[in-house]
């Protein structure tokens, strides 16, 4: 005869597990540098990212297209550390020549899809122009919460 008390402890056993299993699965995707890149990749990437319900831990430089992360995946999800640095230039495409030129419609909708404060911060600063605009420190953790 199986005793009441076995069967709590297998169940709350098994539910200890479940817990852990659940936890592990769920691990943190970590931007150590990442200067770029083409666009599509990335918007590819993120929103796999935010269909995982993964947490995204910006950890060092994360350039140009690595900054669409912020406004695929939501910011709840998203932490920075002290090494987080966030670069924006405006859109640009090179054509099969290899000359490299301006794309103001992409770049426009580019810092509309940023969240507010970010949009803000960059519209100060001039907006999305050829120039790299650097965001990290203060007025980064004042946008996004430190990573625990």
């Amino acid at each position: 005869m199986v005793s009441w008390t076995r069967i709590i402890l297998t169940v709350c056993l098994g539910v200890a597990l479940w817990a852990i299993a659940t936890m592990m699965a769920r691990a943190d995707i970590r931007i150590i540098a990442s200067p770029g890149g083409e666009v599509a990749p990335f918007l590819k990437l993120f929103e796999k990212v935010r269909a995982s319900g993964e947490r995204v831990v910006i950890d060092g430089p994360c350039l140009s297209a690595c900054t669409l992360v912020l406004s695929v995946v939501p910011e709840d999800r998203i932490c920075v550390t002290k090494r987080a640095v966030l670069g924006f230039h405006a859109a640009r495409s090179i054509d099969q020549r290899g000359h490299l030129y301006a794309e103001p419609e992409a770049s426009e909708l580019v810092l509309q899809a940023y969240p507010d404060p970010v949009r803000v911060w960059i519209e100060r600063r001039g907006g999305l122009t050829s120039r790299l605009l650097l965001l990290r420190g203060r007025e980064l953790k004042a946008m996004y919460p430190s990573c625990r």
